[in-house]
């Protein structure tokens, strides 16, 4: 009747109380009584809100590809906000006068679509596949200084994507694709670790191999040093050989020139000896028998005169009637010959 009420407002939403299209009182859960017919309040939610979005785009290369995620906003700024939309609430003091609350979170979610599809245009659809964080990176930073967000006094809190799916049709040809891909590399691990065993078998033979040749290397090494040491013996042995050889022709050269000369010297001397018995010979020869025989028995001693004698005796023993000899000369000449036996 009177057309006076009474608002009170919660500690979450930003109050503006204008009276005949001047502002009287703005805040933060305020409350007042006003009267209906001159008073317009404005209630702008400060909490954070979300909005869901999924988007079909299309991708650089005319792929179908559908986007889902959530986008969190506040209202910052109350005062801008309430400036471009209508947040006035209704006689009733409950509802909002206009849709333009409710308008608020499509705007949010088109700006993000706008970015989202700039971005998505200039890209192939396999990287797009893979560019979820990449994308809210962007989108994010884009919105912080995105013009139309700043007029309304919104701030972007958060963004998220929950996935970003290519149609069925191509969902199935990437799944089949990614099969095949994964069973190719299947048998391509296989390939490689038998790959890997041939290598090794091959390594191990090769090694083997080295190992043998490395033996036969070391045994010829060994068997030529051997047959060097022989080859050298033997030269060391050829020529002390030949050294005692030398030696041995050297010695009988020597022995040679020796008995040559041992030769000549008895030649010599024999020449010697026979000139003196020549020359002796001839003297004797000159000289009177008696006198040979008187100086041949002057030379000799009793023994030999007695000798010459019974000698005598025996050739002349035919013309001698009686020997006498007497027992001391026997005595003594048998004491001589047992002397000198």
């Amino acid at each position: 009747m009177f057309n006076i009420n009474y608002f009170k407002a919660n500690s979450s939403s930003f109050i503006i109380k204008s009276v005949n299209g001047k502002v009287i009182k703005q805040g933060k859960g305020l409350s007042f009584w006003y009267n209906s017919a001159t008073t317009s309040i404005s209630v702008l939610p400060l909490n954070a809100l979300e909005a869901p979005f999924i988007f079909n785009m299309q991708s650089a290369d005319f792929q179908s590809l559908r986007i889902q995620g959530q986008v969190s906003f506040q209202i910052r700024y109350p005062e801008k906000t309430a400036d471009v939309l209508n947040y006035n609430l209704a006689q009733d003091g409950q509802s909002y006068a206009s849709e333009d609350p409710l308008k608020l979170s499509d705007r949010i979610v088109r700006s993000v679509q706008t970015l989202i599809q700039a971005k998505i245009q200039r890209t192939s659809m396999r990287n797009a596949l893979l560019m979820g964080q990449t994308l809210v990176s962007e989108v994010t930073h884009q919105l912080a200084v995105h013009d139309a967000l700043a007029t309304l006094g919104i701030e972007v809190l958060d963004i998220s994507i929950s996935a970003i799916t290519p149609s069925p049709e191509t969902l199935k040809a990437l799944e089949a694709e990614a099969r095949e891909s994964i069973l190719k590399e299947a048998d391509d691990a296989i390939y490689a670790r038998r790959k890997f065993s041939v290598e090794q078998e091959r390594m191990l033979k090769e090694a083997e191999l080295e190992t043998d040749l490395s033996i036969q290397n070391k045994q010829q090494q060994i068997e030529e040093a051997r047959l060097e040491n022989e080859r050298t013996l033997l030269r060391e042995s050829a020529e002390l050989e030949q050294e005692r050889l030398a030696a041995k022709v050297n010695e009988e050269a020597k022995r040679n020139e020796l008995v040559a000369l041992s030769v000549e010297n008895q030649r010599i001397q024999s020449d010697a000896d026979a000139y003196a018995i020549q020359a002796k010979m001839k003297a004797y020869r000159e000289l009177p028998v008696e006198n040979l025989k008187a100086m041949a028995l002057a030379k000799m001693n009793p023994e030999q005169l007695m000798a010459m004698a019974f000698e005598s005796l025996a050739l002349n023993a035919g013309k001698i009637g009686e020997l006498n000899i007497s027992p001391d000369l026997f005595s003594q000449i048998v004491k001589k010959g047992a002397k000198h036996a």
